[in-house]
């Protein structure tokens, strides 16, 4: 009884640290004050419906799938474009406004089916539009987006930037020169040449935009949405809808870095370093929003001219690359993957896991192996556990005595209690000690889960992406039936395994208390179908997890077998006295 009720314990604190986080977040660390910033007309496209966001995010509606290819078809037809070639970036930039509008990822697909490659921006006007810009703004004027800008020719390769000029007139020159690097990271160098004979001044600004219909879910373990790191702290204070209500979120802060996240993608910009431009999120109405950095004003005299170096991250939030660009200066870029509190246990876990995959060839076995692996680390722990709850078992007769004894004076019982203790050598707090470590543990496995971007479309026996749920439900006979039901109803194979090892586990545990028995016959069931949406790679985990709980149970019980008889006997006397009582 006594396990089960530590069971129980730790769910409870397990959900407060859950739920208890954003609120805390709001608590301690609210929203800065919003701050004015430069007007901009930016085009908008038709009004969107109300959408769904999955848990990874793009295009749900049919309808809106297809207008995006018929729309990409179009768009990426036009000849004003510079492809770009590089080992894991594929696209085009369009010449008209020198819009990066087109970046697909060449080292993810799409989906399970087929290979092409995952599509993270899309052109202005499409239903999946993201874009990225970096302009001018000359004597306060901002450089046409209708402006075409001409090309110093080829494809943007790793090894051959790309140069865009536009003569802005009356003697003002603009250029930019995109590169690109081995991984996601492209550099702009923004120039501005002036011979009109009189002094002008510029501004730089970039900008990334896009529509939040094909944003991933916003899960309060893993932030989608507007993010940034300001004065080197990320803040992953506002979603969509924040930034929908105040029109206009202005950061305050040095800005680090600044931009738009799902829970695979990033698209961040990254200032010139030393420079400490202004940032915004904007809503641009229709589910459009803004991220806007723009420098401060500078005046250049007659025959000179200013360069300004920013970068921009369009790729995967692989953890590895992001903290590399980190140990390379940019601050605080590593956690652009929101790990939340516990990334001290998360990053080691997930180096574990990638290194057992990369041993053994297969994301599931590889979960497997990590839960075993954790579980067996843990083993000790429990073994205390059950040692301590052993011995307070073996007391409580005397312990009963002594309350007996002093139960008109609380005082003396609690000292006669401390007493036994120290003879006995017994410590209270031993059964619960090793459980509140456990907790942080837990937690970090399940972020790490959740997180990786390794686990996408990872194969496991039936399951084609051990990211998405469990395809094989009850309702649709476990895949034989030709139709995907509704996600409340979707309860696969591991979420019925669930349901099946937490109802064991319980069952190993001789409940004493009635009302307590009738929770734990109910909540196997109920976490059945609270889990069987999320992830089958989580199921997997906490499946695993079960079956080692059990076997450590019987394990430890055959060491401990006054537990068991303890129980049992108290259960028995609680039956003897409640039928004495009828």
């Amino acid at each position: 009884m006594e396990n089960s009720r530590n069971f129980v314990l730790v769910l409870t604190l397990s959900l407060a640290v859950l739920l208890g986080w954003q609120w805390a977040m709001d608590y301690f660390y609210p929203q800065p004050e919003e701050v004015p910033v430069t007007a901009e007309k930016v085009d908008t496209p038709a009004e969107h419906a109300a959408v769904a966001h999955s848990r990874t995010g793009g295009l749900q509606d049919p309808s809106a799938i297809a207008l995006e290819a018929a729309d990409l078809e179009t768009a990426l037809a036009s000849p004003d474009r510079v492809a770009i070639d590089s080992p894991k970036v594929g696209g085009s930039i369009n010449l008209q406004g020198a819009f990066l509008d087109d970046v697909v990822l060449k080292d993810y697909a799409a989906t399970t089916e087929n290979d092409e490659p995952v599509r993270i921006f899309s052109p202005r006007g499409t239903p999946a539009q993201q874009v990225s810009q970096f302009g001018f703004l000359v004597n306060g004027e901002k450089v046409s987006d209708d402006a075409i800008w001409q090309s110093s020719g080829g494809v943007l390769t790793q090894d051959n930037p790309v140069t865009l000029t536009h003569v802005a007139g009356e003697g003002v020159t603009l250029e930019q020169t995109w590169s690109i690097d081995e991984n996601y990271m492209l550099t702009i160098d923004q120039v501005v040449s002036n011979t009109s004979g009189v002094p002008v001044v510029v501004q730089p600004y970039g900008l990334v935009s896009r529509t939040s219909d094909t944003a991933s879910a916003d899960f309060f373990i893993a932030h989608s949405g507007p993010i940034g790191s300001f004065d080197q702290s990320v803040d992953y204070d506002y979603d969509y809808d924040d930034v929908e209500d105040e029109k206009t979120v202005a950061l305050a802060g040095k800005t680090d870095w600044v931009g738009f996240t799902d829970i695979y993608w990033l698209a961040a910009m990254v200032p010139q370093v030393g420079s400490a431009p202004d940032s915004t999120f904007r809503s641009l109405g229709n589910n459009i929003f803004r991220a806007d950095m723009i420098y401060d004003p500078i005046t250049i005299p007659n025959g000179r001219k200013v360069t300004t170096i920013s970068r921009l991250y369009a790729g995967a939030k692989d953890s590895e690359i992001l903290d590399a660009y980190q140990d390379a200066g940019i601050p605080q870029f590593g956690l652009a993957i929101d790990w939340g509190w516990f990334r001290w246990f998360e990053k080691p876990f997930l180096w574990l896991l990638k290194n057992i995959f990369e041993l053994v060839g297969n994301f599931g076995v590889a979960i497997i192996i990590l839960t075993i692996i954790v579980r067996g680390l843990m083993f000790p722990i429990a073994q205390k556990q059950f040692a301590s709850m052993a011995s307070m078992k073996a007391i409580q007769p005397k312990m009963k005595a002594l309350q007996e004894k002093y139960k008109d004076d609380r005082v003396k019982q609690q000292q006669e209690m401390q007493k036994l203790f120290k003879e006995e050598k017994v410590n209270p707090l031993a059964g619960c000690l090793p459980l509140i470590l456990q907790i942080p543990i837990f937690f970090a496995l399940y972020k790490v889960l959740y997180l990786a971007i390794e686990m996408r479309h990872q194969h496991f026996l039936w399951i084609d992406d051990l990211s998405a749920p469990d395809p094989a439900t009850i309702l649709n006979l476990f895949g034989l039936l030709p139709f995907t039901p509704p996600s409340f109803l979707a309860i696969g194979i591991l979420a019925v395994l669930l349901g099946v090892t937490m109802w064991l586990t319980f069952r190993l545990n001789p409940q004493t208390d009635p009302v307590q028995a009738q929770v734990f016959s109910i909540m196997p069931w109920v976490l059945m179908f609270i889990m069987a949406p999320f992830a089958a790679g989580l199921l997997l985990y906490w499946v695993t997890s079960n079956i080692l709980t059990l076997a450590q149970q019987k394990y430890l019980y055959s060491k401990h077998p006054q537990l068991r008889a303890a129980a049992e006997k108290e259960k028995a006397e609680k039956a003897a006295a409640a039928k004495a009582g009828k």
